[in-house]
């Protein structure tokens, strides 16, 4: 597969010079960028599913008439999250 590029990006020389003070080890400027463009993809693609699943739970909550308060959730969560501990998982 042939790369593309993205269009070239101006920044104040500030923003260039915190960007620069956080490279690691051998790791170019170009790099960075990318990687914090794949990282912001997947951060907003997730939000969305997020999104997605709520407005789906709500869609179901009004279709069945069945709604669970914080506080049941809660007990809930935390009883399954101590049997997980007990079993010894993670």
């Amino acid at each position: 597969m042939k790369s593309a590029s993205i269009p070239s990006l101006r920044v104040d020389p500030e923003l260039r010079t915190a960007a620069e003070s956080v490279l690691r080890e051998g790791e170019t400027l170009s790099a960075f960028v990318e990687s914090s463009l794949r990282a912001q993809i997947h951060h907003r693609r997730t939000q969305e599913q997020f999104i997605a699943r709520g407005l789906a739970a709500k869609d179901e909550a009004k279709r069945t008439g069945i709604y669970y308060n914080s506080g049941d959730v809660l007990e809930m969560l935390t009883a399954k999250l101590a049997k997980a501990k007990a079993s010894g998982q993670k």
